[in-house]
Parts: C-alpha cells; sequence; structure tokens
C-alpha cells in the first residue's frame, strides 16, 4: 500500500524542479543519448523544371537591390520553420540578372556556389574578381567581403552552400553590410587562380597563414577533365569516381566546416551503400541517375538537387547504358571530423 503514496511523493518532486530551472536526467536519457544518431530531417528532392520558372519569376518581381540575394531557399520539410536543408547545411538557388549587382556584405558563415547556367557573371571576394562559368565552383570564406555581379546578357543561376543553420545552432553568427554596393578591386582578376590552380605546385612565398583556402575559384574547365582522366582503379565502391574540391596549402576541405567534391557514374554503375555520420547535399550536373535512400528511390537530372540525412542508408546508380553522369555534393564533414564524431558504415 506503500507504493501509491511514494509515486504520489516522487510527481510532486519532480513537478517542482521547475521553479529551480533544473530537470531530472533520468526521464530524458534515453531520448539524448541514443543508440546512433536521431535527425527530424527528411531525404528529399528538389526538381529543376519546378524551380527554375519559380526562379525566373522571381527574378521579374523582385530587383537585387530589394533583395540584398535574390534566392529560393531549399527548406527541408523535416525542418519546418527553419531556414536549413540539412540540420547543419543549407542550400540555395541564386538568380542574378543582367546588369544587376547584388551589394556586398560579409558574414561568419561560410559560404560556396556552383555555377548551374548563364553567361557574364562574377563574384568579388575581397577585392578579388572572379569571372564565374557554368560548372565553377566559388568560395566565400567566412568574413570575407564579397558581392556578385553581372555583365552577360543572359540570366545566370547558381547553387548556393552555407553552414548557417551551423553558425546559428552555435549562435556564431555576425553579419555586416558594406558602406557601398560595390567594393574596390585590389588585386588581379583571378589572382588567386594565378597563384595555386597549378597541379600539386605551389607558390614558395605568401602562403596564408589560416585555416582558409587561398583559392577562390575551382574552374570547371579543369575540374571536369581530372574527374574524367580518373581510371576505374580509382574509383570507390561507394562514390565511383570523386575528387574532393581541396585548400591547396593544406590538403584539408575548401572550408573549414564544409568539404564539397565531384563524382562521376559510369554508365550502368551502380554503388554500394553505406551510412555516414553526415549530412550532404548533393546537384546533379550530367546526366540522370537514382539515389536509394533509406529504400527510397530519388530519381534525378540535371539541375535536380537532394539532401541526405546523416546515418541514412545511401546508394547511387546511373542507368544509362552510354551516358556518365555527374554529382556535385557538399556535407558537413570538417566539423563531424574535427570533433571526433564521424562514423561510417558499410551495408
Amino acid at each position: 500500500m506503500a507504493q501509491p503514496t511514494q509515486s504520489h511523493e516522487v510527481d510532486t518532486f519532480l513537478a517542482g524542479l521547475a521553479q529551480y530551472d533544473v530537470g531530472p536526467l533520468w526521464k530524458v536519457l534515453g531520448k539524448q543519448l541514443t543508440p546512433t544518431p536521431e535527425t527530424p530531417v527528411k531525404p528529399h528532392l528538389w526538381r529543376w523544371k519546378d524551380l527554375r520558372p519559380q526562379l525566373l519569376r522571381s527574378g521579374e518581381l523582385v530587383s537585387a537591390a530589394e533583395a540584398e540575394r535574390r534566392v529560393l531557399m531549399l527548406l527541408n520539410p523535416g525542418l519546418e520553420g527553419r531556414v536549413a536543408t540539412t540540420h547543419t547545411l543549407y542550400a540555395g538557388i541564386q538568380l542574378i540578372l543582367p546588369g544587376e549587382v547584388a551589394r556586398t556584405h560579409r558574414h561568419t558563415p561560410n559560404a560556396l556556389r556552383f555555377i548551374m547556367e548563364g553567361q557574364g557573371a562574377y563574384t568579388v571576394v575581397d577585392g578579388e574578381k572572379l569571372p564565374m562559368q557554368p560548372g565553377d565552383f566559388v568560395l566565400t570564406p567566412n568574413w570575407t567581403w564579397h558581392e556578385h555581379g553581372s555583365e552577360g546578357t543572359q540570366p545566370v543561376v547558381w547553387l548556393d552552400g552555407l553552414d548557417l543553420p551551423l553558425a546559428g545552432m552555435l549562435a556564431g553568427t555576425f553579419f555586416e553590410p558594406g558602406r557601398t554596393e560595390s567594393q574596390d578591386l585590389t588585386k588581379p582578376v583571378e589572382n588567386s587562380t594565378r597563384g595555386y590552380q597549378r597541379g600539386g605546385l605551389l607558390p614558395t612565398w605568401q602562403r596564408p597563414a589560416g585555416g582558409q583556402s587561398p583559392l577562390l575559384k575551382y574552374a570547371w574547365s579543369e575540374a571536369r577533365p581530372a574527374l574524367m582522366d580518373l581510371g576505374r582503379d580509382a574509383d570507390s565502391p561507394f562514390d565511383g569516381a570523386m575528387l574532393e574540391y581541396v585548400n591547396p596549402v593544406t590538403g584539408g576541405p575548401s572550408l573549414a566546416t564544409m568539404a564539397s567534391f565531384l563524382q562521376r557514374l559510369r554508365p550502368g554503375q551502380k554503388t554500394q551503400a553505406r551510412r555516414q555520420s553526415v549530412s550532404k547535399v548533393y546537384l546533379a550536373v550530367e546526366g540522370a541517375g537514382q539515389t536509394v535512400v533509406n529504400g527510397r528511390t530519388l530519381e534525378w537530372g540535371p539541375g535536380d538537387v537532394f539532401a541526405i540525412p546523416t546515418w541514412t542508408s545511401h546508394a547511387h546508380q546511373n542507368p544509362s547504358a552510354s551516358q556518365d553522369a555527374i554529382l556535385f555534393s557538399f556535407s558537413d564533414a570538417p566539423v563531424m571530423q574535427a570533433l571526433g564524431w564521424y562514423r561510417e558504415q558499410e551495408l
């Protein structure tokens, strides 16, 4: 008969803890220390054929000056209310029209760009102008002044990737607008590519002391041939032929918080499934294929974007008998590796 009384005393005790701003760990321990990572992020595919008309329509209705950045955010349906594509990564599709300038600003979140279509656009990063062509990969490391503009005659579109959700979780976000729309060009055009995109040869002086990559643009004209030159003996069973965009000085990731990759799936190639304790965002660049995520098949083609949550089974397949498929991707792997939290499991 003493048990109900004790239960009532426990309930009363627990209810009273809130006034001291404390709580009983034993009530939530199983939810906090899970056997494997748990996330509300859902595998999701954004189709280019649906997004492109909306993006162009936004260009008719909203100017770059009004928007600061004219971007359609890729919002994960499992993270309702959050500006996030995965729990740590943000992706968006940005549009700039002929003659426009997206004004100068800087922020602590790191950012990357992969150019999807159009000619004549550029980015300026800390006084260095970087003309952009489809397939180019461009960095704006944290706290660098950057702006975008177009001197061409057609719309230019690119994929933005930022560690914005991670910065928000860590309360590390700072933002500063530029005093002028455009910054002064204080360096030669594409200065960093002249010094650091040399196939393993580095200048012996004036190397950066920090962890940021001194190379700000990785040209498609060099990246694609390098990918296609990889022999079958270099293929990963999980990714096919794959290259990482690295910091040419350290050999580490191109950004401190995000690693970026270019991969090729040969005709008929099917990769082995695995799980990794990282989240990823993929952009289909060439060809078409399928990615099976936790048993769900995502069918993708050029311009489609898809997200894979952490610790989720995934495998890729190129069903074409004659055409290669090429994917660009970025992930939060550098963070997980730096903290010692990276795991993977073959399936």
